[in-house]
Parts: C-alpha cells; structure tokens; sequence
C-alpha cells in the first residue's frame, strides 16, 4: 500500500489520500480521530499521507527518521501554501 500511496502522490497528494482512505483502514488507524484526516486532507495533505504511512512502515509509531519523513512533508505543504498565496498577489 506504500509504494501505491507513493505512485499516487506524485500525482496529487489528495488523490493518494482518498485512494489510502479507500483501500486500506491505514487512516483510522494512524490517526485516531475522524477529525483529524479530514483537516488534513483539506490543509496538510502531504502530512497526513507522510505520517500515516510512516506509522504503518514503521512499529505502528512514528519514531526517529520517520519524524525527518514527515517534517519534509510539513514543509512541502508549507510551501505550496506559499505558492498558492504567491500566485494570487
């Protein structure tokens, strides 16, 4: 399921999100709210799908190196904010 939700990410990170939602229980598991992956799809998505599948590669917690994983994922949502606030000026 990882290496989909990576072939989907290239394509939208979105688009992998609802394929992993779909697919797999890999969301309700990671993440214990409902809550939570629907702000996530709307406002972090690279996070989201980032630390969901970091939780399931790894011991079913995000530990050491998967935290770097997720961080690079929060800074690619922060700059396609970026670009979006960039692109509206």
């Amino acid at each position: 399921m990882p290496c989909l939700a990576l072939v989907l990410a290239l394509f939208s990170p979105r688009l992998a999100l609802v394929a992993v939602w779909l697919l797999s229980d890999i969301l309700s598991r990671s993440l214990d709210s409902r809550l939570l992956p629907l702000i996530g799809f709307f406002l972090l998505p690279w996070t989201t799908l980032a630390y969901a599948v970091m939780w399931d590669v790894g011991t079913h917690a995000v530990t050491g190196f998967e935290w770097f994983v997720v961080g690079l994922a929060f800074l690619a949502d922060l700059s396609a904010h970026r670009e979006t606030a960039r692109g509206r000026r």
